[in-house]
């Protein structure tokens, strides 16, 4: 009896280890399975998310991007001395706005973009230093041209993208504040909105139906332009103005990379911009400095005198209204 209870007791034991060894087994090829499960789950997620992004980029290939170039929105810059070509820092600071250019002109390669034109947008226009732009653009320079600052755009561009832009004249803590020319207007209006430059030539670009998407420049103008141009355009802030003179800004280099990320992001969400439109027929309104400059404006015929240094006129056509209020500058500058 006692050897039969020994050898029961024994098969038992073996049992439960075998059952034992058997549940550690299934247990190892379960965590295992659920191991190549997690990592079968990682791989088809990196693979979706790389054809998604590889279809982003694809999708976006063929476009066509403008930009324009001033200078007062630079990072770095905060003096009329960096933006004049007398001025002791103009060489520094045309080097910066060269290489703010060439960050965008990145930013848009690296959205996919297959054609882009970079206009000189300052003063004499010639600014940008011509050896050092990518090569993967184009570059307009000089002056003067039919449509200054938009010179080159047309109905076969995707899209716009502003840099070193500035605030309209009469900003309060904005670098260099001025609109169009900084010795003969006080204010701009169309249709009884004033607007910047930053306006003014979006609706030059919507004239053709292209979006602007991205402006890079001050706090101020980054400001302005989400208020006219919509909230959903992407904005560069690249210093924050301290009066007209001075500013907290970005490191040029660091300014550069911001001006990059945002040039492609905005890119690769291009159907969420549409063009910048006003209703016609356009009512042009300019307030010059002196009244002076609005006597020798009227000096052309259909200009009426609103005050002693405002006068107005209509246009059905913008680009036509553009024109005559660039020959108004000129002659008020004379």
């Amino acid at each position: 009896m006692l050897s039969s209870s020994l050898f029961g007791l024994t098969a038992n034991r073996f049992a439960l280890n075998f059952i034992f060894v058997v549940i550690n087994v299934e247990t190892i090829k379960l965590r295992r399975l659920n191991i190549m499960k997690r990592i079968l789950l990682f791989f088809v997620t990196l693979l979706a998310v790389s054809t998604i992004s590889v279809y982003n980029v694809y999708s976006q290939k063929g476009l066509k991007v403008f930009i324009s170039v001033d200078m007062e929105g630079v990072a770095g810059v905060v003096h009329s001395d960096q933006v004049s070509v007398g001025g002791n820092d103009y060489q520094m600071a045309r080097r910066w706005m060269t290489e703010e250019a060439n960050a965008a002109i990145l930013g848009a390669l690296d959205a996919g973009a297959a054609e882009i034109v970079v206009n000189d947008s300052h003063g004499s226009m010639r600014n940008i230093l011509a050896g050092e732009i990518n090569p993967a653009a184009r570059l307009i320079t000089g002056s003067p041209k039919p449509l200054a600052m938009m010179q080159g755009i047309d109905e076969t561009f995707d899209a716009v993208i502003f840099v070193g832009y500035h605030a309209r004249a009469g900003t309060a803590n904005a670098t260099l504040d001025h609109t169009y020319s900084s010795g003969s207007i006080s204010a701009f209006k169309v249709n009884g909105v004033e607007i910047g430059e930053s306006e003014m030539n979006a609706l030059i670009a919507g004239h053709y139906g292209v979006p602007v998407v991205m402006v890079a420049g001050d706090r101020a103008v980054c400001s302005q332009v989400r208020n006219s141009l919509g909230q959903n355009i992407v904005t560069t802030e690249v210093k924050e103005s301290i009066g007209r003179y001075a500013a907290r800004t970005m490191v040029p280099a660091e300014a550069q990379k911001l001006i990059r990320a945002n040039t492609a992001a905005a890119l690769m969400k291009l159907k969420d911009f549409k063009p910048y439109k006003s209703t016609v027929p356009y009512q042009f309104e300019i307030t010059f400095l002196y009244s002076h400059q609005a006597e020798a404006a009227m000096a052309v015929p259909g200009i009426e005198r609103v005050s002693a240094r405002t006068v107005r006129y209509s246009k059905e056509n913008f680009i036509e209204g553009f024109k005559l209020f660039r020959a108004l500058v000129t002659l008020a500058s004379s």
